[in-house]
């Protein structure tokens, strides 16, 4: 069975979904079969691998509210898209339509559990599967959190980076609790590090007080090549892999790896 992994934080901005775009790809170029989820109505994680929204037929939307055509639903297996540029990548794609996915599912039965119930069915399929979560802890992320093994954190090395991070542990620690007990936390992610700068060092110093031995030895620097891939839809292996930031995920993929 696969393993899951959700990257998760409630604030924007802090290297989420160009953490999930680039760890996916990092683990793909290992010839480990990877699967990318995006679950969010962005869909930044989807176009960040070069697919074209306005093209795609079915997306996740699809799956989890269960529209669709085979016996009357769509099942995860029927949305993935193989990726063209990364042999071992794969993609479930987002939809605008996930913005609104949340208020069709209020009333419905154990609507957290949804995307659970889907990814049983391919779980085998893959090595990896990687999440990207909305910005927020609204039901989508909710069902996330119940479908997955572990939590990935990043954390940008800025003013106010803890912010908000309590809601987010008290989160998770609610969904132990409720919907799912073996989920746990894969470690924190330091983004966005200046090395010229006290306060990175400082925030970095925070955080590895705040998840004792539970934050990755790689870092991730602020790199201009890492803001750039997205526009082209490639990840950064494919944009430059001689950069600072591919290093960084090539180095964050193989920590995963390790880790089991």
């Amino acid at each position: 069975m696969g393993k899951t992994i959700a990257v998760c934080n409630q604030k924007g901005g802090v290297g989420k979904t160009t953490t999930a775009v680039n760890l996916a790809a990092c683990l793909a170029a290992a010839e480990e079969p990877t699967l990318l989820v995006d679950m969010d109505a962005q869909c930044n994680a989807t176009t960040g691998v070069g697919l074209d929204r306005d093209t795609i037929q079915a997306s996740v939307y699809d799956v989890i509210t269960r529209r669709g055509s085979r016996d009357g639903n769509t099942a995860m297996r029927d949305i993935i898209v193989p990726s063209e540029r990364i042999r071992y990548l794969s993609i479930a794609p987002a939809s605008t339509d996930l913005a609104g996915a949340e208020v069709e599912l209020v009333n419905v039965l154990a609507r957290e559990r949804r995307l659970r119930e889907a990814l049983d069915e391919i779980r085998d399929d893959y090595s990896y599967i990687i999440i990207d979560t909305p910005p927020s802890l609204g039901l989508l992320t909710i069902n996330v959190l119940a479908a997955t093994r572990s939590v990935l954190i990043p954390i940008q090395c800025e003013y106010y980076a803890l912010e908000g991070l309590a809601e987010l542990l008290n989160t998770i620690r609610l969904v132990q609790k409720n919907l799912n007990r073996d989920l746990v936390i894969e470690g924190a992610l330091l983004t966005m590090y200046d090395t010229r700068l006290n306060l990175s060092r400082q925030v970095a110093e925070d955080v590895r007080g705040c998840f004792s031995g539970r934050v990755f030895d790689t870092v991730v620097p602020r790199n201009v090549k890492l803001s750039e891939a997205p526009s082209f839809g490639k990840p950064i292996i494919l944009y430059d892999i001689m950069s600072s930031g591919a290093e960084s995920y090539l180095s964050l993929a193989k920590e995963i790896m390790n880790n089991g």
